[in-house]
């Protein structure tokens, strides 16, 4: 996976890597601060969101993301975004089809490149997906 040149590029890349079916983990931070609330689960470290997004890629296929009003705001190597986002996938395991109109929000960092390159790279720290109910 090259490096995300800017946080929204990092957003976008991994929602394209979701409907390719792509590993996900490099899009996370391995910090055990990290942290992903998904529509069913919460995860806590770098690790344990690692092994989630992991199985979630071994049990899903044919995803559709569809951003429909992506907002990015970074600054000095932290940026946040939020979106709402129509999203579906197929469990291999049991051949369900699952839709859900969705908002994601999180917490993206910027870090310097491992071999002292000038290239940049964005990470989660933080995810937030949920899907809204009526009260």
């Amino acid at each position: 996976m090259p490096p995300s040149a800017s946080a929204e590029a990092a957003v976008r890349d991994y929602y394209d890597a979701l409907r390719d079916g792509d590993p996900l983990t490099p899009f996370f931070s391995d910090a055990e601060s990290t942290v992903k609330f998904g529509i069913s689960e919460s995860l806590f470290g770098g690790s344990e969101v690692a092994a989630a997004l992991e199985e979630q890629t071994e049990t899903t296929d044919e995803w559709v993301v569809e951003s429909g009003n992506l907002v990015v705001t970074d600054r000095d190597g932290v940026a946040t975004f939020a979106d709402e986002v129509t999203m579906a996938w197929t469990d291999v395991t049991t051949g369900e089809r699952y839709r859900f109109d969705s908002r994601w929000s999180g917490t993206l960092v910027e870090r310097t490149s491992d071999d002292g390159s000038s290239a940049s790279d964005w990470q989660f720290v933080a995810m937030h997906v949920s899907a809204p109910h009526d009260l």
